[in-house]
């Protein structure tokens, strides 16, 4: 694909992140396949780590519909790998369960040690660097 300025920079750029974005989706799938849990959970999973959050929140950050927030959270809860805590009567505001943490650890524990280091400081950081794309991109 030949450039045609700084548009056509943005667009080779853009399908070049999206083709990074799918191949990382994939690998994580395959991750995922032994503890049993779909992208969107783990997404949910992965945007809970911080604490609690509102449905129309993650919603909003998942790009989906609220209700469809709350079937990915009604199976986590089911699971046990998310409480659902009241809040002033909220239904929709969820906190992740202690549990999950160690799941995920146990998961990266299969790596050698500096390399378990790395994989879960990059799943941390992903979140920033997908918000940080999401801005960049919409000053555009």
């Amino acid at each position: 694909m030949v450039s045609t300025g700084k548009a056509g920079d943005r667009k080779q750029g853009a399908a070049s992140f999206g083709r990074a974005a799918a191949r990382l989706a994939k690998h994580v799938e395959k991750a995922l396949a032994p503890s049993d849990l779909s992208l969107p959970q783990y997404r949910v999973l992965v945007l809970l780590g911080d604490g609690s959050a509102v449905a129309s929140a993650l919603a909003s950050k998942l790009a989906v519909s609220p209700p469809s927030v709350t079937a990915i959270v009604d199976g986590l809860v089911a699971r046990g790998l998310v409480n659902r805590r009241s809040d002033g009567g909220d239904r929709r505001r969820v906190t992740h369960a202690a549990d999950t943490n160690r799941r995920l650890e146990a998961i990266a524990g299969h790596l050698a040690p500096r390399d378990r280091e790395r994989a879960i400081e990059g799943l941390r950081l992903w979140p920033e660097a997908m918000d940080s794309y999401v801005a960049a991109s919409l000053k555009s």
